[in-house]
């Protein structure tokens, strides 16, 4: 794996990860957080970790993913309003930088931010770009390969090391690692500049969408919706 195997944008990425209270992106809090900048082989340049006391009671089923308490939140965490300024700016500076950012399932994180950032007063990120979504480009590129989308399974598929699921740092930093892994494996399909692949994005997951809809539509409920629209819904 060296520098001269993936395309220019892999070269050097910003990866980005939440943990967080629950899976609605409106009323869910920030937990844990992990923005930083890796190289192109891999290698961890820079890192900032964040551990939030979220103002509320963490659920059961959302410690039992992360393993941070609410006990431990509140004992070791800081302010959230704090934490969400902060995981702004950082990411403020990548896109400053020209840095494409690195988030698995990005509408998911990017979306949850921008609800913490109107919850406090805080300007939030206006269409962030470029932003690289393994999920989305690992569907598009290998439309029909059986088994699950989950940040596991990638990393798992495409040879990334992932040993501490659902802690930020670490799923951001394999996220980034499928990333590169896409960019070696897929070679042409990607050969983009990282605005453009950004743009791809968008329409691959409005299709992407569209057709989980149907999906659901023809076999479970005819009257099942879901949104398509990325990175931010």
């Amino acid at each position: 794996m060296n520098a001269e195997e993936i395309h220019p944008w892999a070269h050097r990425l910003g990866v980005f990860d939440l943990e967080t209270t629950g899976i609605d992106v409106r009323t869910s809090r920030i937990v844990s957080a992990h923005v930083g900048l890796i190289d192109a082989d891999g290698e961890v340049v820079r890192r900032t970790d964040w551990l939030a006391d979220p103002g509320i009671e963490i659920p059961a089923q959302a410690s039992a993913v992360h393993g941070i308490s609410t006990e431990r939140a509140r004992a070791e965490g800081r302010d959230a309003a704090v934490v969400v300024a902060e995981i702004l700016a950082e990411l403020k500076a990548l896109i400053a930088a020209g840095i494409p950012i690195v988030i698995y399932n990005a509408p998911y994180d990017l979306s949850l931010l921008h609800h913490e950032a109107e919850r406090y007063g805080l300007e939030p990120l206006h269409e962030p770009a470029p932003v690289i979504d393994p999920l989305v480009i690992d569907k598009a590129v290998d439309r029909y390969r059986k088994g699950k989308r989950t940040l596991e399974a990638a990393a798992a598929h495409y040879g990334v090391e992932l040993t501490d699921a659902h802690d930020a740092g670490a799923d951001a930093i394999a996220a980034g690692r499928v990333a590169q892994a896409l960019a070696r494996a897929h070679g042409e399909k990607l050969l983009f500049e990282a605005i453009e692949l950004h743009k791809l994005q968008v329409g691959w997951c409005e299709d992407q969408a569209a057709s989980f809809q149907d999906y659901m539509r023809r076999t479970r409920d005819p009257d099942f919706t879901t949104s398509g629209a990325w990175p931010i819904r």
